[in-house]
């Protein structure tokens, strides 16, 4: 098995989780023995969001997904961001706050939880008043917590840990572009990235009748 970053083997992932025996879980309680939580911040792309979305879905599984109101990369108020945020609950998917701080922009979209973008040691675990922090202690502690941040495993892939099932209960976080674009090192996924989102735009552009030729 190759722990690259792609949809194939985030599958794998999946599968060996169900091996384990572990049960999809979320925010709405304290986790218990035998609990996978898998979260989802969504920093950079709404199609790389759908991508593993589908793949989770196929596998039976379901996921929270923390996305942004003040994103640079996409708006959630637009056609696409409306469809993406459809898709991930017809999918049996949770939707939940990718928050930049200090903004919380809760809204009917969200399930009352809050993930900090790219949060600072001070604020990473705060309370947040009327909702759920991801990052506070029932849900967090190093020993149940593993992140691919930045296409990097601080603690190794962690498929055969799942397949053993050698986790009491783990939060899994994953950010969809890493898996959804093609790359072996980080450049490589966000040149693929961009390169997506290119003819991405020239879809919209048509779409605004704007004369290409």
């Amino acid at each position: 098995m190759s722990c690259d970053f792609s949809l194939a083997h985030y599958r794998e992932l999946l599968q060996a989780a169900k091996a384990g025996g572990y049960r999809w879980a979320g925010f709405d309680r304290a986790p218990g023995a035998g609990d996978l939580i898998l979260r989802h911040d969504v920093d950079l792309s709404l199609d790389g969001a759908l991508a593993v979305a589908e793949v989770e879905a196929s596998e039976g599984a379901w996921s929270t997904w923390f996305l942004m109101t003040r994103s640079n990369f996409y708006n959630l108020d637009s056609a696409e961001g409306e469809r993406a945020i459809a898709r991930l609950r017809g999918l049996g998917h949770r939707v939940a706050h990718h928050a930049v701080w200090p903004q919380i922009d809760l809204d009917d979209r969200f399930e009352k939880v809050v993930a900090w973008h790219n949060p600072d040691p001070e604020y990473m675990q705060a309370p947040v008043e009327g909702a759920v922090n991801v990052m506070q202690p029932a849900f967090f502690d190093p020993e149940h917590y593993r992140s691919d941040s930045n296409q990097h495993w601080r603690h190794g892939c962690p498929h055969e840990e799942l397949a053993a099932g050698s986790f009491s209960w783990l939060q899994l976080l994953t950010h969809p572009e890493i898996w959804a674009f093609d790359g072996a090192t980080m450049r490589e996924s966000m040149e693929s990235m961009l390169d997506a989102d290119r003819a991405s735009r020239y879809r919209f552009l048509e779409h605004d009748r704007i004369d290409l030729s």
